[in-house]
């Protein structure tokens, strides 16, 4: 198995589409020699499926409205990837399947791509209650904890709420195309330089609005935004860490409460993906209103049948950044 920057391959054919993102899920289809693409999560998939055009047959193995951190493939995930030419994953120890997955396949011809190679990495952080509630599922699975894991746990796996990082992934996304199918590279280029040049404009415009505000801090649900905010001078406050399922303690829930009243913060944040309880919560506790601002892990049935993709919902958290800061 070879592996772009870490691991890498390549390969063609049809396949049975077990799981994916939009009309393509469970069904059969005839791939006509186009490059089989799979990825862990949305944000990949939508720059795969920007770069890769007609060129390609891109499935997203998280399906549709389900959480990624929650995310475990299916024997049927595993043999779809048996046949496919491309896989492509976030890394920094967002996708905790990857490694056994990989270790378990029999296709070497496989071209897998670490999507975030290159990115500069900022550090994050679990609140103490999460880490004990992950040692304790841990000991309750007869698992010992890893030291040689404790850095990339330690490192923000959230890269691509950056736009300038999701430009960088979608480049190693672009690269590993034009290696798994040279004779197409004019056209993956050009479809990468169209599509950048739109991320581009959109960071320009994050820039020059959010540098407006004299207040720089929000309160999100989870930390999913480090690298959005390092890129326009904001700071995140999470109710939770790095991890968006855990429940914060009481302790936690009184240090949001009285951060958000010292700096007279009039909206949470929660994420549609996660349920919005613990955000209602505190938004009621100090008389704010409750905002999406969406890590874009993944997309709603809604969302995608809008049309909506990456570019177009960070269009949208921007609107409520704007909101949110304008206090």
């Amino acid at each position: 198995m070879r592996k772009i920057a870490s691991i890498t391959l390549a390969m063609t054919m049809t396949v049975t589409v077990m799981t994916g993102c939009g009309s393509k899920a469970n069904q059969v289809v005839d791939h006509e020699g186009k490059l089989q693409v799979y990825t862990s999560f949305y944000p990949l998939y939508d720059f795969a499926t920007k770069v890769g055009g007609d060129k390609v047959d891109v499935v997203n193995l998280v399906p549709t409205g389900v959480e990624p951190h929650d995310y475990e493939p299916s024997a049927r995930n595993m043999a779809a990837l048996e046949e496919a030419d491309v896989f492509i994953y976030n890394g920094v120890g967002m996708e905790s399947w990857v490694d056994k997955v990989l270790s378990t396949l029999e296709n070497e011809d496989l071209l897998v791509v670490e999507a975030s190679q290159g990115v500069d990495f900022i550090e994050g952080h679990t609140h103490d209650h999460e880490e004990e509630h992950t040692h304790e599922e841990e000991h309750a699975h007869g698992e010992e904890h890893n030291h040689d894991e404790e850095h990339t746990d330690s490192v923000d796996p959230h890269v691509w709420t950056s736009i300038r990082n999701a430009k960088i992934e979608m480049e190693n996304i672009k690269d590993a195309l034009v290696e798994a199918d040279p004779e197409n590279k004019d056209y993956y280029e050009a479809n990468y330089n169209h599509y950048a040049t739109q991320f581009d404009a959109l960071d320009k415009t994050f820039t020059d609005t959010l540098s407006q505000f004299e207040n720089r801090e929000i309160i999100v649900a989870h930390e999913a935004f480090g690298y959005l905010c390092h890129d326009y001078d904001l700071t995140q406050v999470g109710i939770e860490g790095m991890n968006a399922d855990s429940e914060p303690d009481p302790e936690r829930m009184t240090e949001i409460i009285e951060f958000a009243k010292e700096h007279e913060i009039k909206v949470i944040f929660f994420e549609e993906l996660v349920s919005p309880k613990v955000a209602e919560t505190i938004a009621k506790e100090i008389g704010a209103q409750t905002m999406v601002l969406n890590p874009v892990e993944g997309l709603t049935e809604e969302q995608i049948a809008a049309g909506e993709d990456y570019l177009s919902v960070m269009a949208q958290n921007l609107e409520a950044l704007k909101k949110a800061l304008s206090r």
